[in-house]
């Protein structure tokens, strides 16, 4: 499936951006400029939201917790459900895509495709959901469960809900609204089908009540980084979010998950967005100051803490000015977060970090591979992984919001353009156009037990 309806199109560059509230790094809220409040103010969103389509960026992705699973007495944290505020900022733009996170853990598969289903009409077919499972204790705790369920289990059902969502956007046929006043037929019933699923986790009659979108049905997006995690995105996403550090790990990564969605019979392949945060100067020592002085803004404890969550050990055992524990197992016996433990000892082992040295390379955040320099110099990287086949775009945290964005709008989407590698301006005005993704068929896809 090509990028185009031109059959020698040349590739393109895809670009989203992480509106993280105030920004990746942990401190950016503390700057004279920000506005403390931002992580609940919908005019916050929009503005970014606004920059980026500016940009003529693909999408704007917004994540989410079920639970507080961060420090929020040092930062602000995802807090305001993703549909309702990208219906939001549907509302205040014309093209950019808007993608939502939402859990298969603690969710239901009719919920979630009526919740996307609906946003992707409110936008004009410009909506892509973004298929989780959750690992941590306190979501579990809010949805009346004791422990986290078993890593294989969370996929094994995330699968099932991803089948069962897919069976409902494709519920109606493309023709199945009628709307002609002169015979009085609303709709032709025949073309309205239950789905009648019957599986080890589900069992929904459907249909679901609404028809397909301007773009057929939302654009499935996945984050897994994890062996099942690489199994669900090979079998359903369309793109897909990494936390590669490495343009070699990045390159096989993309390789793999290929070869997974051919070997489920898909071809085109999935689009990967590997996650890139970008800390912009005029000159590299200015983007260097600014980076020091948002670390510096971070109390040690809140990094310390941090980090020995993701790598599921006590803080205790971190030493700032040592190494990594080389003991380090994959946490809660493997039922953690697989794609941000393995992530970040890659990067520590690679350049030899102390911890202090490894969270300031991290500016204060953790597991996604940051860049700091000028607007040439990140161009430069962007172009290397492009155009050597390690990614299909990136997925943007910027430093800082609203300016981290403008900053990479103003400095390095012209460098971009300049070279051929990004559009000037939007093809079309879905999701999937922006993409270069196929509108899917109407046919509801066989539900089949993973092995």
């Amino acid at each position: 499936m090509s990028e185009s309806t031109g059959r020698d199109a040349p590739r393109r560059l895809h670009l989203n951006v992480n509106i993280l509230h105030s920004g990746f790094v942990p401190s950016a809220w503390r700057l004279p400029d920000a506005d403390p409040r931002a992580f609940i103010d919908v005019g916050h969103y929009v503005r970014v939201a606004q920059i980026a389509e500016a940009g003529k960026l693909d999408a704007v992705f917004l994540a989410d917790h079920a639970s507080i699973a961060d420090q929020i007495e040092f930062r602000p944290i995802p807090a305001i459900e993703p549909t309702v505020l990208l219906a939001s900022i549907a509302a205040a733009t014309t093209h950019i895509g808007v993608i939502g996170t939402a859990s298969t853990s603690y969710n239901e598969p009719y919920n979630i495709a009526r919740r996307f289903a609906s946003l992707d009409h409110v936008s004009g077919g410009r909506a892509g959901w973004n298929v989780v499972t959750t690992a941590d204790a306190p979501s579990a705790r809010n949805f009346g469960r004791d422990a986290v369920p078993d890593h294989a289990e969370r996929y094994a059902r995330a699968a099932e809900f991803t089948d069962v969502v897919k069976a409902l956007w494709t519920s109606w046929d493309d023709d199945a609204f009628v709307g002609d006043k002169a015979s009085g037929r609303f709709t032709d019933p025949a073309k309205i089908r239950p789905i009648a699923h019957r599986g080890r986790y589900f069992n929904v009659q459907g249909p679901l009540n609404l028809p397909r979108s301007a773009q057929g049905y939302p654009v499935l997006v996945q984050a897994g980084g994890s062996g099942d995690g690489r199994d669900l995105a090979g079998r359903h996403a369309e793109a897909v979010f990494s936390a590669s550090q490495s343009f070699d790990e990045s390159f096989a990564y993309r390789r793999d998950l290929n070869a997974r969605a051919a070997a489920y019979g898909r071809t085109g392949g999935v689009k990967v967005l590997a996650g890139l945060t970008t800390i912009i100067g005029a000159t590299e020592a200015e983007a260097l100051r600014r980076r020091d002085e948002l670390v510096d803004l971070i109390p040690l404890a809140y990094s310390l803490h941090r980090l020995a969550g993701t790598l599921g050990v006590d803080a205790s055992r971190l030493n700032p000015d040592a190494p990594l524990p080389d003991d380090l197992v994959l946490p809660g016996g493997g039922n953690g977060n697989h794609t941000f433990f393995h992530a970040t000892i890659a990067h520590a082992k690679q350049h030899g970090y102390t911890v202090r040295e490894l969270i300031r390379s991290f500016a204060g955040g953790g597991g996604h591979r940051v860049i700091v320099g000028t607007p040439e110099q990140i161009a430069d990287d962007i172009e290397h992984w492009f155009k050597g086949g390690a990614a299909d775009g990136f997925n943007l945290m910027p430093d800082v919001l609203p300016d981290g964005l403008q900053d990479f709008v103003d400095g390095v989407v012209p460098i971009l353009q300049r070279r051929g590698l990004f559009r000037t301006e939007y093809e079309g005005t879905t999701l999937r156009e922006h993409f270069g993704l196929a509108v899917p068929d109407g046919a509801a896809p066989q539900w089949r037990e993973s092995a």
